[in-house]
């Protein structure tokens, strides 16, 4: 079945707020079995709100709207709801109880315009709302399905949760749908394509792959669709296990998995501790890694080696290899993965150095070029990486793929 959705207010088109509504939403319609076809922000406008609709009509089975339900003369979808189904508002003694009751929750009396938020067009089914004064309404056209709900975030996922997407089921008989993502690193989209482009081209016709990039990791996302869920799942486990012998060292992890929080479960695991030497990005790996609660276990601590000196006199890097190879190079950042943990006696360390840009390059090194030391308890491994031009992404992709490598070592140490 399709969907779409319409997202009804003028602070989104100007920019005050950004529509984090749409996304949910569309994840829980597509979970729930709806293709979402189609989504769409408009002005607090009649007859803008009554196009939208019709147009949505023309290729949606349901219709979701949000937005336009607050107590102000500004909130005009309740009015226009009524104009477009030829009903009128009629008071709601229960919605004005649920209303009377969280005011009084909040010591708060209600007013005339409170009052006014208990009248709703007669006939729609009426979607409660246990965190704010505006209702939901659900209205069934031609066996089209039609829902406005509040743009409040904590008002409407209840909502979906709770009431519309348990009744859309019911309503349609719509299909199992399974998402399953495959987070990877190391290496880029269109070479990941190449390297797995025999696996993709024998996936089932039922199970479609995305490739979503983003700055140091590549999300491999296999959609699902069948009559079965189980036999789904089963089915999408093959794929990933075949997809696993032919790129065991990119895959790290799945979904919601984040990088910084695996390596912190490896060293936690093993009982071991890590330090970082940071020089171009200046904290970020720390802070991914501080980031994940409980990270004091494993985390002792990092030196932002940003100046030379701080290189020289708290890592103890050797003024003779900056002389000779320069700041961004082997020597300099295996002597600083050395340093910090000799400094701050950890079983690894990580150590970076590299020119972030957008100036700072040269012929024999441009912007982008990074170097990356990984120390472990027996060794220091380094490796020369070419990131690219933007500032930004030199840094996040440093920090994920410093991660990534020290993830490596400590499986290595393992087995």
């Amino acid at each position: 079945m399709k969907a779409e959705i319409i997202s009804i207010g003028d602070e989104i088109l100007i920019g005050q707020i950004v529509n984090t509504n749409a996304a949910w939403m569309s994840t829980e319609l597509n979970n729930a079995g709806f293709e979402v076809v189609r989504i769409s922000t408009i002005p607090d406008k009649k007859d803008d709100i009554i196009l939208a609709i019709n147009n949505a009509a023309k290729k949606a089975d349901v219709i979701l709207l949000t937005g336009g339900l607050g107590p102000t003369n500004d909130d005009i979808t309740k009015k226009t709801l009524c104009e477009y189904f030829n009903t009128e508002l009629a008071f709601n003694e229960s919605a004005f109880q649920q209303i009377k009751t969280l005011f009084g929750a909040r010591g708060f009396e209600v007013t005339e315009l409170n009052r006014k938020q208990a009248e709703l067009p007669k006939s729609c089914t009426s979607i409660a709302n246990f965190n704010g004064t505006a209702r939901g309404m659900w209205f069934n056209k031609k066996g089209k399905i039609i829902v406005s709900m509040p743009g409040v975030p904590f008002e409407m996922k209840p909502m979906m949760t709770d009431f519309v997407i348990p009744k859309l089921k019911k309503h349609f008989d719509t299909p199992a749908i399974l998402h399953k993502t495959i987070l990877t690193q190391g290496k880029g989209e269109s070479f990941l394509a190449e390297i797995i482009k025999d696996w993709e081209n024998e996936l089932p016709k039922n199970i479609k792959l995305a490739y979503l990039p983003q700055p140091g990791i590549v999300r491999l996302r296999l959609s699902a669709k069948g009559e079965d869920g189980e036999i789904l799942s089963k089915q999408v486990e093959t794929e990933i296990d075949k997809l696993k012998n032919i790129i065991p060292e990119y895959i790290f992890g799945y979904d919601d998995d984040k990088l910084e929080k695996i390596v912190g479960e490896l060293l936690k695991e093993r009982k071991k501790t890590l330090s970082t030497a940071e020089s171009c990005t200046g904290g970020y790996i720390s802070h991914l890694i501080t980031s994940i609660s409980g990270s004091s276990e494993y985390y002792l601590g990092s030196v932002i080696s940003y100046a030379n000196e701080i290189k020289e006199n708290i890592l103890g890097v050797s003024k003779q290899s900056i002389i000779e190879h320069g700041v961004v190079s082997r020597q300099v950042v295996t002597e600083m993965a050395k340093g910090v943990q000799e400094k701050l006696n950890t079983d690894y360390s990580i150590a970076v150095s590299g020119i972030a840009g957008p100036t700072g390059g040269s012929v024999e090194k441009p912007v982008g070029t990074t170097w990356i030391a990984i120390a472990t308890p027996e060794k220091v491994v380094a490796k020369k990486f070419l990131f690219g031009e933007h500032r930004e992404r030199n840094i996040r992709k440093t920090a994920l793929m410093a991660l990534d490598m020290l993830r490596k070592e400590i499986l290595l140490d393992e087995g």
